[in-house]
């Protein structure tokens, strides 16, 4: 029932898009989640670093001055702030690796 003239277009579309296809296109499912993964959990340790150091510098100069927590609560604030700028200098970073993918992906193919 079927044409062999089909099936022999049908083996030339499949060497067409096989051609095409690149090697990076070809990248597994659990590769791209592993690699999201990590990126949320340098995030995260961002974050947290940020926290962390500033407790530590707050608490330390409480600890030095005899105050009450005020440089604690100041410190906490400043980690948190350069906690959420390292963030954002990461998922820019990130951002523009996949600009700069979909750009060379663009010129190989155009």
């Amino acid at each position: 029932m079927s044409d062999p003239h089909d099936a022999d277009r049908l083996k030339a579309l499949e060497a067409k898009i096989a051609a095409l296809k690149e090697p990076d296109e070809v990248k597994h499912h659990s590769e791209e989640h592993y690699s999201q993964a990590q990126l949320a959990w340098r995030m995260v340790i961002e974050l947290v670093a940020g926290l962390g150091i500033g407790f530590g510098i707050g608490y330390g100069i409480d600890t030095l001055l005899g105050t009450t927590p005020i440089f604690l609560v100041l410190f906490i604030f400043f980690g948190l702030a350069a906690g959420v700028l390292t963030m954002m200098r990461s998922a820019k970073e990130v951002q523009r690796k996949q600009l700069e993918a979909a750009k060379e992906k663009g010129d190989a193919r155009g």
